[in-house]
């Protein structure tokens, strides 16, 4: 069982990054280039939310990425507006410009397209499921290694 789950974890990652080239591609197709793939996902992931840069971190997993770099890239390159909470000034709130969400509507079309898709290639719901199901069975497993000793 050692190497299945060895498998599984580079797997896991393997996935993760065949994931940002499927979003590369995209954004290729369409001539995008002022943005990159993990900056995208940062954009799906604030969605129609307005959120602390915290919370936005807390949403999304982006690998090998400075989420204060990529934030900054995104409000100068104007697809994010960030605005100070009149309430507490050191606090930053961030939402999408018309801009950004421009890019939001582009992977969802990706998304759309790859649900559609997916189902040609042989992968069906429940099996969706049951990877998901795992994925978070080894996410709590993992968390709880964390906070425990060893």
């Amino acid at each position: 069982m050692k190497q299945e789950y060895l498998n599984l974890i580079l797997s896991i990652e393997r996935l993760h990054r065949r994931f940002l080239d499927v979003i590369k591609s995209k954004l290729d197709r369409r001539g995008i280039d002022e943005i990159n793939n993990v900056q995208t996902l940062i954009l799906y992931n604030i969605g129609d939310s307005i959120l602390t840069i915290g919370e936005l971190t807390n949403r999304g997993y982006y690998l090998g990425s400075n989420v204060s770099y990529n934030l900054k890239k995104l409000v100068e390159n104007g697809f994010v507006v960030q605005e100070r909470s009149p309430h507490d000034k050191r606090s930053i709130k961030i939402k999408l410009s018309d801009k950004g969400k421009e890019i939001c509507t582009t992977i969802d079309e990706l998304f759309d397209d790859n649900l559609r898709k997916i189902g040609e290639f042989g992968i069906n719901k429940e099996e969706v499921d049951q990877s998901l199901h795992v994925m978070k069975k080894l996410e709590v497993f993992w968390t709880d290694q964390v906070s425990t000793n060893f």
